[in-house]
This record gives C-alpha cells, sequence and structure tokens, in this order.
C-alpha cells in the first residue's frame, strides 16, 4: 500500500515525497487509518518497522483538519518517550513529517536548562514529545497546561515500565482531559503492557505486525566464542578483516565501556562513548558524530539499545551478552531497519554461554558459530571440571593446613612437656648432691 492512496494533506504528502517514502511498512498499513479516524490504538511491533511515522501522520493529519490557534502555555498533542535520545529524535523525525505546516513542536528531556525549554512552552506547542520525569517539572512549575491535550502518545511503553517511569506517566495523564485520543505503542506485548493498555485505553483496537520478542528477517546473527580476556583483541582483528565501517557495540557496564575504548584508541581508531556517566552534549555529540560518519565506532551501555534509527548501519556487535534475553532483540534492533540488510555479532565466553542459551530460546532459533583461528577456546567439560575442582582443592587445601597447623602445636606442646620434665629432673638431681 502506497501514501499517496490515503488521500492525506497535500503539505503532508509533499513532506513524505520529499522524505522518500513511498510504500508503507505493515505497521503503518494498519495503524494509520484507524488512528486517523480518532481510535485508541494499542500498536506491538518490532523496532524499525517505521512506528513513528504509524502515530505521527494521523497526528498530523487530525491537527490539519482540525486547526486553532496556538494558545501560549497549551499543548495540542504530548508524545511520552522514555530517554533523552528517543525524545531528541522524535522530534528531528516529526518535524520532516510536519516540515510544510505551520505547526510548532518541541522537544524536553533533562540534562539541559529549564529555562529554555519554558520560553518554547510559554509560546505555545502545537505537537509537545517528552521525557516523563522532564514533562513534570515543568508541570510543577506552572510553564505548561494539559487541559487542552487532545492526543496522547506512549512510545516505548514497555520499556517505561521496564525503567519504572509509569507512575510518572500516569501523573502525567490524570491532567490531560479524559475525553483524548490515546495510542500506545510497544516493542512487546507482555502482560504489564495489557494491563496498562486497559487502564489508559477506551474502545481500543490492538494493532500487532510481529511476533513477541522476534527479530527482523533481514539481520544475520553471527556468534564468536572467544575468552573473555581476549575480546577487544578479536574485536580489532574483526574491524580489520572485514574493513568495517561504522560499528555499534553494546558492553554490559559503563566500565567496561571505557576499558574497550582504551583498547581501541591505542589502535588509532575514532570511537566515541555514549553511556550515562556522559553528560547529554556529550552524548549527542556523539550520536550526531557516528551518524555522519566521523566515527566509526561506537561504544554503548542500555541507554541507545531503543529507539535510535542510525540510517544504514550494517554492524551491532554484542561485546558482553545483556543480563536479560530481552534485551538481546533491542539491541540488534539498531541494524537491519526498514528493509535493509544487517549483521548481529556477539561475542560469548564460556561463562556467557547460559545467557546465549536463554537469547535462543526466546527469539526461536539457534545462532550459527563462526571460529576465528587464534581465538579457540577451551571444552565445555574442561571448563565445568575446573570449576568443581576449585571447590575441592580449596577443602583439601585447607584441610591440610589445618593438619599442618595442629601437627606444629601438638610438637610444640610436646617439647614444651619436654623441657618442663628436663628441669624437674635437674632441680631433683642438685637436691640430693
Amino acid at each position: 500500500m502506497i501514501f499517496s492512496s490515503l488521500d492525506l494533506a497535500p503539505e503532508i504528502q509533499q513532506a513524505l515525497d520529499a522524505c522518500g517514502y513511498s510504500q508503507m511498512t505493515p505497521i503503518q498499513e494498519r495503524a494509520i487509518i484507524p488512528a486517523r479516524r480518532g481510535k485508541d490504538i494499542l500498536a506491538n511491533a518490532q523496532t524499525g518497522t517505521g512506528k513513528t511515522a504509524a502515530f505521527a501522520i494521523p497526528i498530523l493529519q487530525r491537527l490539519h483538519d482540525n486547526p486553532k490557534p496556538t494558545l501560549p502555555g497549551n499543548t495540542r498533542a504530548i508524545i511520552l518517550t522514555p530517554t533523552r535520545e528517543l525524545a531528541e529524535q522524535l522530534a528531528d523525525t516529526i518535524k520532516r513529517y510536519a516540515q510544510f505546516l505551520p505547526l510548532s513542536i518541541t522537544a524536553l528531556f533533562g540534562g539541559v536548562k529549564m529555562s529554555g525549554q519554558q520560553k518554547k512552552l510559554n509560546a505555545g506547542v502545537d505537537i509537545l514529545i517528552s521525557t516523563p520525569g522532564r514533562l513534570l517539572e515543568h508541570i510543577e512549575q506552572c510553564n505548561v497546561n494539559l487541559s487542552k491535550v487532545e492526543y496522547v502518545v506512549l512510545d516505548e511503553a514497555d520499556r517505561m515500565l521496564d525503567m519504572g517511569f509509569i507512575a510518572d506517566v500516569m501523573s502525567i495523564l490524570q491532567k490531560a482531559p479524559k475525553k483524548r485520543q490515546t495510542l500506545l505503542f510497544s516493542a512487546t506485548l507482555s502482560r504489564a503492557v495489557n494491563e496498562l493498555a486497559h487502564k489508559l485505553l477506551i474502545n481500543h483496537e490492538v494493532v500487532s505486525v510481529a511476533k513477541q520478542n522476534a527479530t527482523a528477517d533481514t539481520v544475520i546473527h553471527t556468534v564468536y566464542p572467544v575468552e573473555e580476556r581476549r575480546k577487544a583483541e578479536l574485536f580489532v582483528d574483526l574491524i580489520n578483516m572485514y574493513n568495517w565501517f561504522q560499528v555499534l557495540v553494546f558492553t554490559s557496564t559503563k566500565a567496561q565501556a571505557d576499558t574497550l575504548m582504551r583498547t581501541l584508541k591505542k589502535e588509532k581508531f575514532d570511537v566515541a562513548l555514549c553511556h550515562g556517566d556522559k553528560s547529554q552534549g556529550a552524548r549527542r555529540r556523539a550520536l550526531a558524530d557516528f551518524k555522519s560518519g566521523k566515527i566509526q565506532v561506537l561504544i554503548a551501555t542500555e541507554v541507545a539499545a531503543r529507539g535510535l534509527d542510525i540510517q544504514g548501519l550494517e554492524h551491532v556487535v554484542n561485546y558482553n551478552l545483556p543480563y536479560l534475553a530481552e534485551d538481546y532483540v533491542h539491541r540488534i534492533g539498531r541494524t537491519g531497519r526498514a528493509g535493509t540488510q544487517g549483521q548481529a555479532i556477539s561475542f560469548v565466553s564460556r561463562e556467557e554461554e547460559r545467557t546465549l542459551d536463554n537469547i535462543e530460546r526466546l527469539i526461536g532459533y539457534t545462532i550459527e558459530r563462526e571460529s576465528l583461528p587464534g581465538y579457540e577456546v577451551g571444552s565445555r567439560e574442561s571448563l565445568w571440571n575446573n570449576l568443581a575442582e576449585r571447590p575441592r582443592a580449596a577443602r583439601t587445601n585447607k584441610a591440610t593446613q589445618t593438619k599442618i597447623a595442629r601437627n606444629k602445636a601438638s610438637a610444640a606442646k610436646g617439647r614444651n612437656q619436654s623441657a618442663t620434665t628436663t628441669v624437674k629432673k635437674a632441680k631433683k638431681k642438685k637436691g640430693k648432691s
């Protein structure tokens, strides 16, 4: 189905043409029409399938069909998203769709001064994109009034549940009119997401185009068994061997990310970090440089695992497997987007094999193993034998040490008794003489 068949406003169709959009994705085909009719929607689709356009286009069309003056301190639509990066990205994307419409679009997020955002709110906003925490701050300072809100979108609803933001979301929505259209988009349909939908949506329609926790068919998965201490060395060899132009690398901790960055800088790679200890400005510059091709390797923790749209990204590397199997799906969703081919490479030590088993059960198939000569690892049996031997060796060593200590104590006691006996005999002999 093509966008031109929707009979959209000329300004919206012109923007879509300028963006190079012609054919709709499955989620767009199924969500745009009922959303345009005013239905509440619970939409489930895997990452990289065009969810932003699926909720933005019907809202833009409805705002166009029912024009109203922009009121100071008010907004007609709010889009809530879990992270600063996603808020900024959504604003950029939706501004492209609305580039020929007389609408104001603003993003709110932490890490920057409130004053600049306050000025924009005072002027009035048509579409407001925000993280829950920052929007609550502006509400508490009376910078924004939600009584005129007509449209609400919860993007990445499952992620907001995971991050504990739902209490903030509920507080925000209590200040919005009950008579509104609400669209809830989620990469997964868990029990918690369904419960949230029944609390927030009215006579909603469920739109689902993907299996829960499914991965895109356009992504090739590969596992390299490797010892933990040699992962950085393997990564450098693979980049040089296959001449990877751009690589997004996920580590499980900030410390691992920092260590890997130091290693890559020694090898003269252009590399940047994106994790929670970096300032908002530093993270924004790192993402911008990576998207523009100035940076070859971007190292990230889970903060970048959701929603980031990096066009043409071919390679995602799991330097460490995520703690939760579900996070594997979200990490690799950065590649293979919008029908393009991508590759997800995971470095797996023997200690991570149980986590890999969980991931394979979740996605429903066994990932292909590749072995690079020189990086072979020991057998699983030898690992388990070593692990089994450690407690026994420790116990044996402890018992030996205890026995030695007892022998020493016994010998010392014997020497003391012998010395006492000798002294007594000497005194007795002296008395007789």
